[in-house]
């Protein structure tokens, strides 16, 4: 590189340290390690090998930065700012960290357009980049690497790596051989607490190589020329790359320097400007050379007419390319209703009495071909979970023509790989036993965070899966995930409702959807209405058994617990003269948000309310007075002997409510 070029890009990157000094500062609040520690890495990256136009922010064929160490934000905003991104102002920067302001404390996907996911959770950048880097990789394989040639750059720390997700990552990454993905490592020995070293002593490069990555070191961050060149390098790599670049945090005043706490304790506005003065930089806050300015544009216009030109080049494409590319974009709607309308009608006629879970398998056999951008998984449980078709053809390092994804046992990893598919146009589902829900939470957290909308599918939804015991046995995890805001939680009394459940997750484009499906056979409970989608309502009635026309109990049940609520409603009536209706509740949350008027229609107010359901009885207490379920854990029996021995039987259940009713 000319040592003009050179002098440019130093002005430049000192440009992005003070200006990320002087938000942090300003804010009282925030890291300025990181930004001062890597401000010369970013911007030669930013200026001389990212490929993004900020005229055409959302450009299908970008390079996508991803700050996994979301915590060094004033970083990000300063070059989204300097690059000349249309929604992004200074006052935007001077704003840094205050109430509802787009420069968030940690990067927000949606806040700004050069945000390409949510991160601060350290470890699930690295995490959805791997996502995003399949996603980009089926692209190229569906349409042209004419088309599709883009990469995707993180830039992580010591925690990111330290993180277990990462581990889960960056193995996927290296089985697949993402040579789209790199991986730059902020190798400045420091945390927190102090060396990284008193906490983590792992050989890095060698943990990489152990992963089937290419590995590449920067042995001086601040060096232009070695950067670029280690860099250009990276970006041609058959597998993976991961590139050790060696940095101090702090970088710019000698004072902080190495030091712990310039991690996250602002500088003075006195440190500030002393530290201007050393690079003989302007000391007002928030002041930038008008020759840097100009530098940073002369960099950040190169690819506009690449971008222009590519938009032109889509054009050329063959139909079925345009529209994969329309629906990946979400400029062409996926509207399968009738498609779904047809399903319920076949499982209404064959009666289908199969667990929900074999119910899961038919709708995503059936709908498969209908979804273009639809990309599936599952953690290792293809037949437990029976989310493989024939319709499954499945993504390889060799081929990545298809649209299911092997993620092996990691559901961590799975679930930030969804949100990294759904971040690049994609619908992308994911299944595992619903017990290893807290194994993936923190990702599916995000999903509901970043407003994207995968599907979860989770099987195995109760006790009642048996002779597997407790550690598989999920109890308090519906109350947990319906604690969450931002989230369809569904769980389906049978195949008619797994239908319109998949039918809501399809459509949704705001928000996760959660669907918990049993191992246990599901009786038909809804043999009527089919017109019309009932889950949606969240909760309806399902069976109305009132002969003399007044109801003195309602009953609630969720899954396969409504067709036990029947029987109980039977028994109820029979035995003891007492006229009820069972109420479906397949979703708390699509419930509340009914109108006064019909939720009052389904649960009278005047009734005695119950509810059943095979799981924790926290939360319920907001429907129904006598709330039947399990608060303790499961054992380890078969599904008939668990349901006698913890009172889940029609007779007991009845027993129980008449029992309370007495009191």
């Amino acid at each position: 590189m000319q040592q003009k070029e050179i002098e440019k890009i130093n002005k430049m990157a000192n440009a992005v340290r003070f200006l990320s000094l002087d938000m942090i500062t300003k804010a009282k609040s925030g890291h300025p390690g990181l930004p001062m520690g890597t401000a010369e890495l970013a911007t030669t990256l930013f200026a001389k090998h990212l490929k993004f136009s900020p005229l055409y922010p959302k450009w299908g064929n970008r390079d996508r930065f991803i700050l996994s160490a979301g915590h060094g934000s004033a970083l990000l905003y300063s070059l989204l700012y300097f690059n000349g991104y249309s929604d992004i102002t200074l006052d935007d920067i001077k704003n840094f960290r205050t109430l509802g302001s787009k420069t968030a404390g940690h990067p927000e996907y949606g806040n700004l357009l050069g945000i390409e996911t949510t991160t601060g959770p350290l470890g699930q950048g690295i995490a959805t980049s791997v996502g995003i880097a399949i996603a980009e990789k089926v692209k190229q394989a569906k349409l042209s690497p004419q088309i599709i040639d883009n990469k995707v750059y993180v830039l992580a720390g010591d925690g990111c790596l330290m993180e277990g997700i990462s581990e889960e990552a960056i193995s996927l990454a290296g089985t697949l051989k993402l040579n789209n993905l790199i991986i730059i490592w902020d190798d400045n020995n420091i945390t927190i607490d102090g060396n990284a070293t008193i906490a983590n002593t792992v050989d890095m490069k060698a943990r990489f190589k152990a992963n089937n990555w290419n590995i590449f070191e920067i042995k001086n961050a601040y060096d232009i020329d070695e950067i670029d060149s280690v860099l250009t390098l990276a970006k041609s790599s058959d597998k993976p790359a991961f590139i050790d670049a060696h940095t101090v945090i702090g970088k710019g005043y000698a004072p902080v320097e190495n030091s712990a706490s310039v991690h996250g304790t602002p500088l003075t506005e006195v440190q500030v400007v002393e530290a201007k003065k050393l690079a003989n930089y302007p000391t007002t806050p928030f002041e930038i050379p008008s020759d840097v300015l100009e530098f940073w544009s002369e960099f950040s216009t190169r690819n506009n007419e690449t971008a222009k030109t590519w938009f032109d080049d889509v054009e050329k494409l063959d139909d079925d390319k345009r529209d994969f590319i329309k629906t990946i974009s979400g400029s062409k709607e996926t509207n399968i209703d009738k498609v779904f309308e047809e399903l319920k009608e076949k499982f209404a006629s064959e009666k289908y009495e199969k667990a929900t879970r074999n119910a899961n398998g038919a709708i995503l056999e059936y709908i498969t071909p209908y979804i273009k951008n639809l990309i599936g998984g599952t953690a290792d449980l293809c037949g437990p979970t029976c989310v493989k078709t024939t319709h499954t053809k499945e993504i390889t390092a060799e081929n990545f023509d298809g649209n299911f994804i092997h993620f092996g046992i990691r559901e961590h990893e799975m679930s930030a790989a969804m949100n990294g598919l759904c971040l690049s146009g994609f619908k992308a589902f994911g299944s595992t036993f619903f017990t290893f829900l807290d194994y993936l939470k923190p990702a599916l957290r995000l999903s509901a965070l970043m407003h994207i909308a995968p599907v979860y599918v989770f099987t195995h939804d109760s006790f009642l899966i048996g002779e597997d015991g407790p550690t598989h046995q999920p109890i308090e995890h519906l109350a947990s995930l319906r604690s969450m805001p931002n989230i369809n939680v569904i769980r389906p009394a049978d195949a008619i409702e797994s239908v319109e459940a998949w039918q809501i997750a399809i459509a949704e484009k705001t928000k996760p959807t959660a669907i918990m499906f049993s191992r246990q056979s599901a009786p038909m409970v809804r043999d009527g209405n089919l017109s019309e989608n009932m889950v949606a309502k969240g909760a309806y009635v399902i069976s109305d058994f009132a002969p003399t026309g007044e109801h003195l109990m309602t009953i609630i049940a969720t899954g396969t617990e409504v067709y036990t609520a029947i029987q109980v409603q039977k028994i109820i009536h029979e035995k003891h003269g007492i006229n009820s209706r069972v109420v479906s509740m397949p979703s708390m949350n699509l419930f509340d948000i009914q109108s006064d008027e019909y939720k009052e229609s389904v649960i009278a107010p005047e009734t005695i309310t119950v509810s059943i359901e095979a799981g924790s009885t926290f939360g319920w207490s907001k429907y129904a007075e006598i709330n039947i379920g399990i608060d303790t854990f499961g054992a380890s029996a078969p599904a008939e002997d668990l349901r006698k021995h913890f009172g889940f039987t029609p007779e007991q259940i009845a027993e129980k409510i008449m029992s309370e009713i007495s009191k």
